[in-house]
């Protein structure tokens, strides 16, 4: 009986211990990274460096005595943090109160600018005559300059010289005294209008783009088969528009919980009470009172309730996707 000999098996050079042999790197392999290098760089000197800064100013006592030297502002803990959250004392009583403002405020806003923005994409689906002019109409607010449009609409809400209550009272003729649309309860609808005006446009922009990859056939299937138009609409268009609206919603609302230029614009330094955005809230506790680890410390607080929305809306409407 003879012995058999195995002999071990070496690898090659350019072969790893499993045998798979290691791809050599193309030409050019360095060309995608050179290009995101510059996008990556400008994101930390823009977004990440100022957050980082933001979040260490919240742990000190900053105020005006201490702005030409920062190094030297004590460190308070969470000092800052304590009384922004003490509901019983006025800062923390100020902030909750902008705090709720915003909420309804941003519900009200992006809710109507969703519906408006659905409509105005539904109707203009269908080829007609004069299609062309109508949605170049529509995205005349979202394309005006922010300020320009904003300005514009605090002149037409002035008191006695205001398109709007000309309009109202000298054309239309209604009874009683004309009201003041900046200050006041009255402050804060005339922010939410001014909000609807610019955000609308963008909500027809995403869903008409969405609605062009739903084919037609499927309607025309679906009228074949008695569907009325409404039936159409929450059958159809809205479940094959579900990726679009999870993404607008989204950036809607982040866009309009930070809403800070259009109260600015509209009442300047000196807001009604009723037009208290968070945003401009945390502008004026920064930058009036001169306190500046006490306004890091609410952005910090805003930033967080922010993540934490924003994750559990993805987190629920993946689940949602996920079952579907």
């Amino acid at each position: 009986m003879s012995a058999t000999t195995t002999t071990p098996k070496t690898s090659s050079p350019g072969s790893s211990p499993a045998g798979k042999t290691r791809k050599p790197r193309q030409a050019g392999w360095w060309l995608p990274y050179a290009l995101l290098g510059p996008a990556i760089l400008f994101e930390l000197v823009i977004h990440v460096i100022p957050m980082f800064t933001g979040i260490w100013m919240s742990f000190l006592r900053l105020t005006k005595a201490f702005i030409s030297n920062w190094g030297k502002a004590p460190v308070t803990g969470l000092q800052n943090y304590t009384v922004a959250l003490d509901f019983n004392s006025a800062v923390g009583a100020g902030l909750l109160r902008s705090f709720l403002i915003t909420c309804a405020f941003t519900l009200l806003v992006v809710g109507l600018a969703w519906v408006i923005g659905m409509a105005a994409a539904v109707a203009l689906q269908k080829e007609f005559w004069g299609r062309g002019f109508f949605r170049t109409l529509f995205l005349v607010p979202y394309a005006l300059p922010m300020y320009a449009g904003i300005i514009a609409w605090k002149f037409m809400l002035q008191k006695d010289t205001g398109a709007v209550n000309h309009f109202l009272f000298d054309n239309l003729g209604l009874g009683g005294d004309k009201p003041f649309w900046l200050i006041g309860d009255n402050a804060f609808w005339s922010i939410v209008v001014v909000a609807i005006w610019r955000l609308w446009p963008f909500a027809f922009l995403m869903l008409m783009a969405g609605l062009q990859s739903i084919p037609g056939e499927v309607y025309e299937a679906s009228a074949v088969d008695g569907a009325k138009p409404l039936r159409q609409w929450s059958s159809i268009t809205l479940p094959m528009l579900r990726p679009v609206n999870m993404v607008l919603i989204l950036v809607m609302f982040l866009w309009t919980f930070n809403d800070f230029n259009t109260p600015f614009v509209l009442f300047g330094t000196a807001q009604p009470p009723a037009g208290d955005l968070i945003s401009f809230h945390i502008y004026n506790a920064s930058f009036l009172t001169w306190n500046f680890g006490s306004g890091a410390a609410m952005s910090v607080l805003l930033l967080i309730f922010l993540l934490i929305v924003s994750g559990i809306y993805l987190l629920v409407l993946n689940r949602r996707s996920r079952r579907a």
